[in-house]
């Protein structure tokens, strides 16, 4: 396990959400029927269900081998439902082949509750639906690829004026000042780029976008970074050893990729 003690820690981190699932071989047996008796295992901690459509699967690979081929099947798509927990901070997603769980800030006063929060949450909530597979004798979770993704928000104001100083947050994507230029302001832009994971276990992939708050309208720079991948032994321990690796790069990428200024004075790095 990555000693998480070593790793870079912020006071006010800009995170938002947390989203940690995998993705597996589709149960076919699952049906919608199923879904209403997992819900009373959850209920008493999340007790709004929601239906929302589902994932498509994205598989990271690093061969020349054929995409994984999802079986063709008589049986209509099943709908991704949401268990959505009572204070709204979590959120448990299930759909045929694939199980994740979100921890989002709703309130201005919530504090993300940090990774080992976070994994132990996911972990907890697999096992209760793992249990249910096993009591309904519906399958077993045959894992495909993991995933862990960090939302993190940075408003105008905080240390960002205009998207102009994107320079100022995102050093490697900055943008020339020059009052000779055609182009002087930005009004919207996005980056995406892409890094691969120790021994081909996996990707990180980073997305810097402007956008605008939903509650307020506030403009700001949604910056999300995704860990996907696998290691080749899919036993449950190199599973947590594969979170543990991916919290590591997310977390070391976050402050590689933005700007020590931003470091000192708007999320108070303390490591």
């Amino acid at each position: 396990m990555t000693d998480s003690a070593a790793l870079p820690e912020f006071e006010n981190p800009p995170v938002i959400e947390v989203v940690c699932g995998l993705l597996f071989k589709s149960i076919e047996s699952l049906l919608a029927p199923h879904l209403g008796v997992l819900w009373e295992k959850f209920k008493d901690e999340y007790p709004t269900c929601q239906e929302t459509a589902p994932l498509a699967p994205v598989i990271e690979r690093f061969d020349e081998s054929p995409p994984v081929q999802m079986e063709l099947t008589d049986r209509p798509p099943l709908p991704r439902v949401w268990f959505v927990h009572r204070n709204e901070n979590g959120i448990v997603q299930i759909q045929r082949d694939r199980f994740l769980h979100n921890w989002k800030k709703v309130r201005p006063g919530d504090a993300y509750p940090r990774y080992e929060t976070v994994i132990k949450m996911f972990g907890e909530r697999l096992a209760t639906f793992e249990s249910f597979l096993e009591e309904t004798k519906l399958g077993s979770i045959e894992p495909l690829q993991y995933e862990m993704t960090y939302v993190n928000h940075i408003p105008k104001g905080d240390g960002l004026e205009s998207f102009n100083q994107i320079g100022d947050v995102f050093p490697d994507f900055g943008w020339r000042p020059d009052e000779s230029r055609f182009l002087q302001t930005r009004e919207s832009f996005t980056c995406r780029t892409s890094f691969t994971m120790p021994d081909e276990t996996g990707r990180l992939h980073a997305t810097i976008r402007s956008a605008v708050r939903r509650d307020d309208n506030l403009p700001i720079i949604l910056f999300e970074l995704t860990a996907r991948g696998m290691s080749k032994d899919s036993s449950k321990e190199a599973m947590w050893d594969w979170f543990d690796l991916a919290h590591e790069w997310i977390v070391r990428g976050f402050a590689d990729l933005t700007g020590e200024n931003m470091h000192k004075t708007i999320w108070k790095r303390t490591r």
